[in-house]
Order: C-alpha cells, then structure tokens, then sequence
C-alpha cells in the first residue's frame, strides 16, 4: 500500500507539473538577461565586459549540462554579473555598485531543470518573468493542469529513511554549507586539467613557433591577443597573418617596430597598435597596413595635442592604459582629446608651469566627476567643468604622488610574487586577468606561498574571479580564494 501511494503522488506531481522548458525556450526566456548583461554592451568598461563575459561561459555550461539526458549530478556554481541598469532593487541577493554605475549581482544556481534555473536567474536581476509563465504554459501537455500551483511534492523524512533515496532538500543545504575550497576544487578537476593540457603541448609549441617567426619576420616589437581566445584560433589568427605576408609583402614594410593585436575590429588603437579584427577577411587587413602611413601621421597629431594638454595643466601627463580603458580607435581618441584641449584652452586655467610634472592623468567619456585611482593617475572626465578640475588636482594632488611611489612598490612586490610563486610549485606559468589588481594579486600570492600544493606542478595557473578549468588546461582561481 505505502509502494502504491508513492507511486501514485509520483504520477500525480508529473501530471499537475509537467512544466518544462526546451533548450530554445530556455534561451529565448533568458533574452532580456542576455540584453542586460551583454558583454559587448560593455565597450567602454573593460573590468565588467570581462567578469560578464566569463561568467556567460559558465552559465552556458551549467545550461547545457541540465540538458544532458541522465543527467542527476550537480555542483552549486555562484556567477557574478554587472547589469546595465541603474536603479537598485528590493532582492535580497548581494549586490553592489561598480565604479561606472553598473549594478554587480551575484547569485548561485542549484536549480536541477530549465524552468527553475530561469526564474532564478531572472528574478536575481529583477528582471520580469511573466513572458517566462506563458513559455512553461505553452510546454504543457496538460492544459488543465495550469491552474495548478508549481511546487514540489514535500515527502516526509521516513519516505526517505524507508526508501534509501537522497533527500534533495538536505543534499542542497549540505552543498550551500560546504563552501568550495582550493584543495578540493584543486582534487576535483586536477586530472581533467592535465589532460587538457597534454592535449594543448603541440599546438602551444606551433603557437610559439608560428610567433616568433612572424615577430622576426616583420620585426615587430609584440603579438597580443585582446581576448582569451583558445591557443587553437590564436593558431589560426596568426597562420592567416603567415598567408598574408607571402601574398602581399610590399604593404608589411611599414610594421617594423609595431605591435599587433588581434581583436574585435581593425584600425589603430590608441596605444599606437596594430588592430586585426578577426572577423574581418584579408581585404580588410590589406586595407590597414595600406594605411599605416596616414595612422603615424594622426599619431604624432595626437601625441602634440597630449603635450599642449599637459601644458595647459601645469605639466601633467596624459596617459592612455590599456588595462584599464576600453579599446578606442586612434580616430576616436583624437576626438576625445582635441575637445577637451578646447574646453581647456577657452577656460585659461592659471596652473602654474611645471607645477604638475610627474602626475598622470586618463581621460574618460563616461564620467561625470574627477576622481583619483589608487594607482595614482586621475581620471578625468571630458565633459568636467575646468574650475572643479582645478580644485580637485590641487586638493588631490599629494596623494596621487603617494599613490604613484605605492605603485611602484606593488609593481616589484608583484613582480617578486609571481616569480616566487612559480618557482615553488614548479609552475609553467602563473599570470592573471587584467580585472584582478596588483593588491589582489600580491594577497593571493602571499596565501599560496603559505600552501602545500602539489597539484600545481607543470601547471598553468591563472588568477582570475572565479574557478574554472579552461579548454587548454590553464586553472583558473579566484584571488580571494578559501
């Protein structure tokens, strides 16, 4: 009888809640998160284009994973987003604000089917759920079963006792309790790392190969990548370039010296660097190098115009740094400095000559207000009004010296870290994301010093905001690990 009556409420909870979602429905439910938190909406914000980004990933394999037939097992995973909206919320997920505005939300998916982890995901960043309920309407195979309210049957504690099953519910608080700690997230997916590895050594031997015979070739200071592309499209990327030179190698005379960088679009940058989209054809990149000459051109325009912009501001230095900028165009950021030298040349500052020298300044069109990094430089906005900047430099501007020499001393400390680090635990290579800071990255180092990691030999070994094992075998950690 107590066989039967199980069954029966077995049968009972899969008629009155058959609602499901299909991968397609799933991913069109999701597109207003998508929209939100896009990482190609994020261009002129580089930290939360990147954390988005990385997170994408994960979630798209905790999806896929949930549409795996036979598949029973998981693992919490806690994702990290910016959205682009503004206005905070009444959630009690943790959230804060980022230095540009962005709304950071963090949540952990344990959900095991589409629907749940959907309206997890949305009602985490406010978003609405209502196209969500008529999706699950429309799956239902039972129409009369929507009025019925969506929860799980809620079995007594004997039913498990009796049965030998797992209580669900306990298995949740149990892994919610178990916070993941670097030993055993490193004895979980050890094995999978190194073979990802082994199985990356040749085309990581082709890539370097392939590098360094281009960089001779065309006498190029560097090749970078924009993006943490996989080393089998870094491959790819450069055995293009390779095919470009034996075709056309009158137009490459003018790169001697030059770095080029494979990215999202072509032109030149504003650090002065060669761009490749990679999506572009060659067409596209025969157009570039044609070019060349015009770009140094605007480049020395551009660098007379940071030298009248010191001037004009008692001798500080106008920077652009990659790390912390989005990617602009060599066009893009003339505009942005010839109207700010014209907004400051019509004001007449009285900064006096000199008075400056030594501090370092970045311009941003995304701000409202100056503020000082903790790396020393100020952030200036274009549209600042020229009196408000004068204050703000004069009122901040033994501290940015301070903060200057700090980041010189990070910069060794760093430096001296890493090199030690790699050096004790026998690592190919330990380096870190451009969202993580010298400080973070000094604390991590400092911590993994004081382990006992023998996981770690040979290893490839990023420090990055999250865990992960990537496709070519390289760890990655969060710098505030447990």
């Amino acid at each position: 009888y107590f066989v039967r009556l199980c069954l029966d409420k077995i049968l009972l909870q899969c008629i009155l809640q058959s609602r499901t979602l299909s991968g397609a429905d799933a991913i069109n439910a999701l597109r207003p998160f998508y929209f939100a938190v896009h990482p190609d909406f994020f261009g002129q914000h580089p930290k939360e284009r990147e954390v988005n980004e990385n997170s994408l990933k994960r979630l798209n394999g905790y999806l896929e994973n949930l549409q795996k037939p036979g598949f029973r097992s998981f693992k919490p995973t806690q994702l990290t987003f910016y959205v682009r909206e503004r206005e905070p919320n009444s959630s009690n997920v943790q959230e804060s604000f980022s230095a540009s505005g962005f709304r950071a939300v963090s949540f952990t998916l344990h959900t095991r089917d589409l629907l749940s982890t959907v309206l997890d995901i949305l009602n985490s960043c406010s978003l609405s759920t209502e196209h969500v309920q008529s999706l699950s309407v429309n799956s239902q195979p039972h129409k009369e079963a929507k009025s019925t309210v969506n929860r799980p049957i809620k079995w007594d504690k004997t039913y498990y006792s009796f049965t030998g099953f797992k209580d669900p519910e306990e298995e949740l608080e149990q892994a919610q309790r178990v916070e993941t700690t670097l030993l055993s997230w490193l004895d979980d997916n050890e094995a999978s790392a190194v073979k990802k590895l082994k199985k990356s050594l040749p085309l990581r031997k082709e890539l370097e190969r392939l590098k360094i015979e281009l960089s001779h070739e065309l006498q190029l200071s560097d090749i970078r990548w924009q993006r943490s592309w996989g080393i089998a499209h870094r491959c790819s990327q450069l055995h293009s370039l390779g095919r470009l030179v034996q075709q056309r190698p009158e137009i490459l005379e003018n790169v001697k010296g030059r770095t080029v960088v494979f990215t999202d679009r072509s032109g030149m940058s504003a650090a002065g660097h060669i761009m490749l989209g990679t999506m572009d054809v060659h067409h596209h990149w025969t157009k570039i190098f044609e070019r060349l000459p015009n770009y140094y051109k605007l480049q020395k325009r551009l660098l007379l115009l940071e030298d009248r912009i010191s001037q004009l501001l008692g001798g500080i230095q106008v920077i652009y740094i990659e790390e912390l900028q989005p990617l602009l165009t060599l066009e893009e950021y003339f505009e942005t400095l010839n109207s700010f030298y014209n907004k400051l040349r019509d004001s007449r500052l009285p900064f006096h000559p000199r008075s400056l020298r030594g501090l370092q300044m970045i311009l941003e069109s995304d701000r409202y207000a100056p503020s000082l990094h903790e790396l020393g430089h100020f952030m200036i906005p274009t549209i600042c009004d020229p009196a408000a900047l004068q204050w703000f430099i004069f009122a901040k501007a033994q501290e940015a010296r301070e903060n200057l020499k700090r980041k010189e001393e990070m910069m060794l400390t760093e430096k001296e870290l890493i090199n030690t680090s790699t050096e004790r635990f026998s690592l190919d290579r330990l380096y870190k994301e451009p969202s993580v800071s010298s400080a973070q990255m000094i604390d991590c180092c400092k911590r993994l010093l004081e382990e006992s990691l023998p996981y770690l030999q040979g290893m490839h070994l990023c420090i990055s905001h999250f865990y992960s094992v990537l496709q070519d075998g390289d760890l990655c950690i969060p710098w505030n690990w447990k």
